[in-house]
């Protein structure tokens, strides 16, 4: 089993601590692991996306040129990545901000609106609802692993929040859907 994942968005959209959640939970799950990020100078606001590689096997490059998986939060990230799906693969969106939705028939298409439930509750949440709708369609990471992986990439000083951002999990996995 290897799954190669692009996540994409906007800086403090909590891209790279998506990727690297899934990494410490891939590690934790004793899979070989790649964690690459990639961002502009900017803080917030300019591009930033993580390739991350889950494996059974030994991980022989972090560069890709294709995904199994591409998790799109901007236009711009899907207009760049949409293309660089594999045949057969997934890409799964969140809709906010999303003026072209995916077109590509040969890839399997879900959406999540990450940013409308946020808002019902608090915002900081967005990128654990979209993990947990990815979660959802793609269940080989245990949950409970996930959790383990949140605790690592958390200042302890933020750990109160683990229960929160558990929560959101779950919301990601009951509100995913198919796009048509």
């Amino acid at each position: 089993m290897t799954e190669e994942i692009i996540i994409a968005g906007f800086g403090g959209q909590g891209v790279l601590s998506m990727g690297k959640i899934l990494a410490y939970s891939g590690i934790m799950q004793g899979l070989e692991v790649s964690w690459m990020p990639s961002y502009g100078p900017e803080m917030r606001g300019g591009t930033a996306n993580v390739t991350v590689i889950l494996s059974d096997l030994p991980v022989s490059s972090p560069v890709l040129n294709s995904f199994d998986t591409a998790i799109i939060l901007n236009q711009q990230s899907m207009d760049k990545f949409e293309p660089m799906v594999k045949p057969g693969g997934m890409l799964l969106y969140d809709s906010n901000g999303i003026t072209r939705h995916p077109e590509r028939k040969d890839i399997r298409l879900f959406c999540v609106d990450a940013t409308a439930e946020a808002a019902k509750t608090d915002p900081r949440i967005f990128n654990m609802i979209v993990l947990g709708g990815y979660l959802s369609v793609r269940p080989f990471l245990k949950t409970e692993n996930v959790v383990e992986g949140l605790k690592k990439s958390l200042p302890e000083r933020h750990h109160q929040l683990i229960p929160l951002n558990r929560q959101a999990i779950s919301t990601g996995m009951e509100i995913v859907k198919e796009a048509l």
